[in-house]
């Protein structure tokens, strides 16, 4: 997707905050174009809910400031309110009310007139493949079903501007992908959404990237310009003994990293034709067997532990803590 040229969805500014001694974030400075689905990545702790609940307003700044369609977040808390949908990792419904009271409820809350709200909820749990649960309690629904009806609950009054707090964490695969496909859908109408993610998989969904370590922005850019960004290349290596191999090829010349995958390791070399036979070579005279070594595209977790210099472990797609 290309940049749009409009004034900026959401314009955040010099945001820092403090809590005691420690530094939440730091001077973190980006915007949103309409249309755009930007991604928020980093470890826990990094920083990245506390972002989200400054763009939603429900948290002050020490120091910085945000523009939601032009309008101030802290002066017009009111107005901005009416413009955007804020879902936080715990979203709160109300268990003992059905799916289809929750929905009634924020779509009153919001003051959405009863025919969009029907046009909308039965659009939603349409997409979401809900439409049969309409009748049953939130508290009997699985983690993924929840996180579905707080979105579906969050998007009833058709906000512009969505704001999402790691919504698929600990979500079953398929509820994942319905997820994602309406907010696809959101996207295509124009909407522009926020997602903060500790799934690297979905970060590679997003138009743009903001890599906040520390609480710090390290990177702003689309998945494929920070691939460009990454020195030399990735070698992959299939074996059951990945531990063993990593252990054996850490320290090998031209490797400057190795991160442990589902069924063998990812090997960060400075040139992968010229370190690919001495690989190979090490493996067989330790006798490690493992599929060929070839040279692949970086994943979003190569780039990751790449970047940032951390070195979480666990396959690509996994939380990274």
């Amino acid at each position: 997707m290309t940049a749009s040229t409009q004034e900026p969805s959401i314009r955040a500014t010099g945001l820092t905050k403090r809590f005691g001694a420690v530094q939440a974030i730091a001077s973190i400075t980006f915007t949103v174009s309409p249309g755009e689905l930007f991604g928020l990545i980093g470890p826990d702790g990094a920083g990245k809910t506390t972002v989200l609940r400054v763009l939603a307003g429900v948290m002050a700044v020490d120091a910085g400031g945000v523009l939601v369609e032009g309008v101030d977040v802290v002066a017009h808390p009111e107005e901005v309110r009416q413009r955007i949908s804020y879902m936080p990792q715990r979203f709160g419904l109300y268990e003992d009310l059905t799916v289809d009271e929750n929905i009634r409820f924020f779509a009153e809350v919001f003051e959405v007139p009863r025919r969009l709200r029907e046009e909308r909820t039965s659009r939603l749990l349409a997409a979401s493949g809900m439409l049969r649960f309409r009748k049953h309690l939130a508290g009997e629904l699985s983690g993924g079903m929840k996180q579905k009806l707080g979105l579906t609950c969050s998007l009833v009054h058709a906000p512009r501007i969505v704001l999402l707090d790691e919504p698929t964490t600990g979500v079953d695969p398929v509820s994942r992908r319905e997820f994602w496909q309406i907010l696809y859908g959101l996207r295509t109408e124009g909407a522009s959404i926020v997602i903060s993610t500790a799934y690297l998989d979905e970060a590679d969904r997003c138009d743009r990237l903001a890599l906040i370590y520390n609480g710090a922005l390290r990177y702003c850019e689309a998945p494929d310009a920070l691939r460009a960004r990454m020195p030399g290349a990735i070698v992959e290596i299939g074996t059951a003994a990945a531990r063993s191999a990593r252990d054996l090829l850490g320290s090998a010349p031209g490797v400057h990293g190795v991160l442990m995958v589902g069924d063998g390791i990812h090997v960060h070399v400075d040139d992968a034709p010229k370190r690919i036979p001495g690989l190979e070579r090490a493996l067989v005279a330790k006798g490690i067997e493992h599929t060929p070594v070839r040279e692949i595209a970086a994943s979003m977790e190569d780039l990751f532990v790449i970047l940032l210099g951390d070195t979480p472990s666990g396959a690509p797609g996994a939380p990274l803590s």
